[in-house]
């Protein structure tokens, strides 16, 4: 008896997703080789949507000069200062091209800045 039921893109056995049909006559699956007839999938439609956020909540303009580090991306990281959820990011090669790239965090909120070695 299978321990999984409803959604025939899911292995009935083991939960897995399910390869799609090809020219063969069964789907197997990859990870407990469960097998299932390719006409079983016969008028089935498979969709699939990408969501994007609005443009006005993942990123920020400033128009001023002065602002220009806030001219960006905003991601979701919490500043250590004032805790809300938002800040902008650019990074720069500070140490030797052998080493990673250090990045700069500026808070959208209070203008706190923060940096992380990567």
């Amino acid at each position: 008896m299978s321990s999984f039921r409803g959604d025939p893109n899911f292995c009935p056995e083991c939960g897995n997703v399910l390869p799609l049909p090809a020219m063969q006559d069964t789907v197997n699956c990859p990870r407990c080789s469960f097998s299932i007839p390719v006409i079983d999938f016969a008028g089935q439609k498979i969709t699939s949507t990408v969501v994007f956020n609005p443009i006005e909540q993942s990123s920020i303009t400033i128009e001023d000069e002065e602002d220009s580090e806030l001219k960006g991306a905003v991601i979701d990281r919490r500043c250590s200062r004032c805790n809300k959820e938002g800040m902008v990011y650019h990074t720069r090669q500070m140490r030797s091209a052998d080493e990673g790239q250090t990045v700069f965090f500026t808070c959208i909120h209070c203008r706190y800045q923060e940096k992380e070695d990567s």
